[in-house]
């Protein structure tokens, strides 16, 4: 296994020394190359644990998360763009070269949160949403068709090519919503949503993503449900690991690790009825160690809707 985590990260190392010297990360044959070539090495299952790593990978890791990032936004850019030239472009999603792919995230993520709340949400956020807001709008035709979804970005251009997108569907137009802040302003809104999704690279340094899941804990209702996207093993060069002990103010009730073309794992945690500091006081828990309890169950794997995934 050493040996083979070894010649992992030398590939890694030696795809971001190529990908660190591209002009731009625009789409592009020689972009779409090397980040193809990067996902497929970081894809198959592996024992890795990229935080036990030497200071020069991590540092590497954490510049390739955002490289990744700036190439995604861009092509997401530019697909939200060609789309917005089509009269509907809901009808044309599926130029989008991973379309197939966030059909099965989203179905996955549909599914684990059936499996632990019986209500159907009335209104949804959805935290960095970007220029292509896939989850949002398959979500909203496939599974939550009278569900109302507001989308945080900070970027206005991102939101004006997204807004763009379901102007002229006749139903989607009255049940996405658009808004351009920093979540960190965003504070009594968020106790209007039942659920709350947070977008992989939202907080892309550990310290960024504890503050935002800290903000949330504060301002969102009690009992709402927030879904997050992670990464394991080698896929945690491509996007940022959510401990679940980071998840203060949260119960963590699963986590699933997709173990097929689905690079994003999925967390789903249930904000505490109570304060913490009523849970400390009544109860003489630690706070601090309450969402690390989920990741103490027994770990498995399932095949959730016939989804290749390990759970723990």
């Amino acid at each position: 296994m050493g040996c083979q985590n070894e010649l992992l990260v030398q590939e890694v190392c030696e795809i971001y020394e190529k990908i660190s010297k591209l002009e731009t990360l625009k789409p592009s044959k020689d972009v779409n190359k090397l980040f193809t070539q990067l996902v497929l090495t970081c894809m198959p299952t592996s024992p890795i644990d990229v935080s036990k790593l030497c200071k020069r990978v991590q540092e590497i890791r954490s510049t390739l998360i955002r490289l990744c990032g700036e190439a995604e936004g861009l092509l997401e850019s530019h697909f939200s763009t060609l789309l917005g030239s089509f009269h509907n472009p809901i009808e044309h999603l599926n130029l989008f070269p991973y379309f197939s792919n966030y059909l099965k995230l989203t179905h996955l993520e549909f599914t684990i949160l059936t499996q632990h709340t019986t209500l159907v949400p009335t209104r949804v956020a959805f935290v960095g949403s970007g220029p292509l807001p896939l989850t949002s709008i398959v979500l909203a035709t496939n599974h939550l068709a009278a569900t109302t979804f507001h989308n945080y970005d900070i970027d206005p251009f991102a939101n004006s090519l997204a807004s763009r997108l379901v102007s002229t569907d006749p139903d989607l137009s009255k049940r996405m919503f658009f808004h351009t802040s920093d979540i960190m302003e965003v504070t009594s809104e968020l106790k209007d949503y039942e659920v709350v999704f947070l977008a992989a690279l939202v907080g892309m340094a550990k310290e960024e993503k504890k503050q935002v899941i800290e903000h949330l804990a504060k301002y969102m209702a009690p009992g709402a449900i927030l879904m997050l996207r992670s990464a394991h093993g080698a896929r945690a060069f491509l996007y940022p690991v959510v401990d679940p002990c980071d998840l203060r103010g949260f119960e963590v009730l699963s986590v699933f690790h997709p173990t097929d073309e689905v690079i994003n794992s999925v967390v789903i945690a249930r904000k505490f009825l109570m304060p913490m500091h009523s849970l400390d006081q009544g109860l003489g828990i630690d706070p601090l160690m309450l969402p690390c309890k989920c990741a103490d169950r027994i770990q498995g794997f399932c095949h959730l809707n016939h989804m290749n995934m390990i759970e723990e």
